[in-house]
């Protein structure tokens, strides 16, 4: 994608333009304009299987072998022909509220998760979503069709962050209410224990979802730029503890390296695709580390 249009992108012009569905398709919009220069568009798809051709096919699918051969016109099906479900849950606990940047965590995963909600349903997908935090905040049944947007950004913007997070009950509770198999897009900062969250992981893969971890962390998280003396508060506690953060970095970025390296080797271990995000990076950046991986839904967007 050009500079000048990953420039639209950034977190603090994205901020500027106002409401989320304004935010949402702007990003949206971006993303499919610099589609076209990315490597990823074009590559072959994974062919599934032959149909009759009906008027209003797209011609480019017709198989011609096969109307020399039978007279017939087929077209040809690809795995991604077949319409997605996927259920976005976005974690709106206390610790999504931090950011020192152009937008929070919660600013920057309800961006994005708007974003993958339009993208998802211009393509007749049914899309779902579920915010959550120690308990369901709100729960959109599986729909299709644009004006199902609506309710999806209405769910997102009803949400203050507070409470703690309950990944595990939370990832149990969303296997139950969105039984079918489909896809699920997790937005989290994962700031609980790593095991439970891996826990809570497996249990929508043995339910037979595809997982996709879609993980938000601030700059401040992931450098601990800190030098002088500060007074660092709990988000979801009433901890506080005063100290030299100098004396605090190194044990802290190999406590966090640690922590980084543990999910990621989880979700390898249980096929789940992992994408960790700075909440300063560009949309398209973020959206296409994790979609890459999904080429159906590039594909069939582009």
């Amino acid at each position: 994608m050009a500079t000048s249009n990953r420039t639209l992108l950034l977190p603090e012009v994205v901020r500027r333009l106002g409401g989320l569905e304004i935010r949402a398709r702007h990003v949206v919009e971006g993303l499919m304009s610099g589609l076209h220069r990315s490597p990823y568009y074009g590559q072959s798809l994974e062919f599934r299987q032959h149909r009759q051709y009906t008027r209003g096919d797209d011609l480019r699918h017709i198989d011609w072998k096969v109307w020399a051969k039978q007279d017939r016109l087929y077209v040809k099906q690809y795995e991604e022909d077949t319409n997605l479900r996927a259920t976005l849950l976005v974690d709106v606990s206390a610790s999504m509220n931090y950011g020192r940047g152009a937008m929070t965590k919660y600013e920057y995963a309800t961006t994005a998760a708007a974003a993958l909600a339009l993208l998802l349903l211009r393509q007749q997908d049914a899309v779902g979503c579920m915010t959550f935090a120690e308990e369901v905040g709100q729960a959109v049944p599986m729909r299709t069709g644009r004006s199902h947007l609506a309710t999806i950004l209405r769910s997102l913007e009803s949400m203050e962050p507070g409470e703690k997070t309950s990944l595990e009950s939370m990832f149990r509770i969303a296997a139950q209410r969105y039984p079918k198999r489909g896809m699920m897009i997790v937005v989290s900062d994962l700031l609980v224990d790593a095991e439970e969250t891996l826990a809570g992981l497996k249990i929508l893969r043995q339910r037979g979802h595809d997982v996709l971890l879609f993980h938000i962390m601030d700059d401040d998280e992931l450098d601990f730029p800190f030098a002088g003396p500060a007074r660092f508060e709990g988000m979801e506690s009433a901890d506080s503890l005063r100290c030299n953060p100098r004396a605090l970095r190194e044990g802290y970025l190999r406590s966090l390296g640690q922590f980084l390296a543990t999910v990621r080797r989880g979700c390898a271990a249980t096929g789940v695709e992992y994408a960790l995000v700075r909440s300063s990076d560009p949309f398209d950046a973020a959206l296409l580390t994790l979609l890459s991986r999904r080429m159906n839904i590039l594909r069939r967007s582009a």
